[in-house]
């Protein structure tokens, strides 16, 4: 265990879908999938995604903190392996999305592989103590993806979903974006006023 001071961040509910791509992104084309609404795969269009939204990627750390939802257990949902349809096809169906939100109201968690704003390293020597993400050369790190390689072949798959599973980009990924939290002022509602 490795403490990190996280300050707070705002997190999409779910991995952008093909059709929020497309709103900054209007010719992209999805090679895995036809459906709008599912979870975005982008390869070699994710620069050109950076470039134009006003979002930034988690670091691994935000991401980490977000995927815990304030718990120590191997995932949100406890110690035991999750069966299969807590897994599967999380984005197309919105209750199946609803049932699948952790404590802090994010979805799917550890289901897509999500990228993250960190330069992968195997290992956490010298990562920043706060959700500063590592910059150098290299592969980004990416975060979960059990649901990736659907249909589940019997490989634990499932160990994508533990909170602290961690790789190098290669392949597709999906995108969850974050954004600071707007200053309060004169005149603006303070946290945890009605909104």
């Amino acid at each position: 265990m490795r403490e990190v001071k996280v300050e707070p961040f705002l997190m999409a509910r779910h991995p952008l879908t093909v059709a929020q791509v497309r709103h900054w992104l209007p010719e992209y084309e999805d090679g895995f999938t036809e459906s709008p609404s599912a979870a975005v795969r982008l390869e070699d269009d994710l620069d050109d995604l950076l470039g134009t939204w006003p979002f930034r990627l988690p670091s691994e750390a935000q991401w980490e903190y977000a995927a815990r939802a304030g718990t120590t257990t191997l995932t949100f949902r406890g110690n035991a392996r999750p069966e299969e349809d807590q897994v599967l096809d999380d984005f197309l169906d919105e209750k199946r999305t609803a049932t699948a939100e952790n404590a802090f109201g994010l979805a799917a968690m550890g289901s897509a592989n999500e990228i993250c704003a960190d330069v992968w390293t195997p290992h956490y020597t010298d990562a920043p103590p706060n959700t500063h993400p590592r910059t150098g050369d290299g592969p980004r790190a990416v975060r979960g993806g059990a649901a990736d390689l659907h249909p589940w072949q019997g490989c634990d798959e499932w160990i994508l979903l533990l909170s602290a599973i961690r790789y190098d980009q290669h392949d597709f990924t999906a995108v969850r974006p974050v954004a600071p939290v707007p200053p309060t002022g004169p005149g603006q509602a303070e946290r945890g006023d009605d909104l």
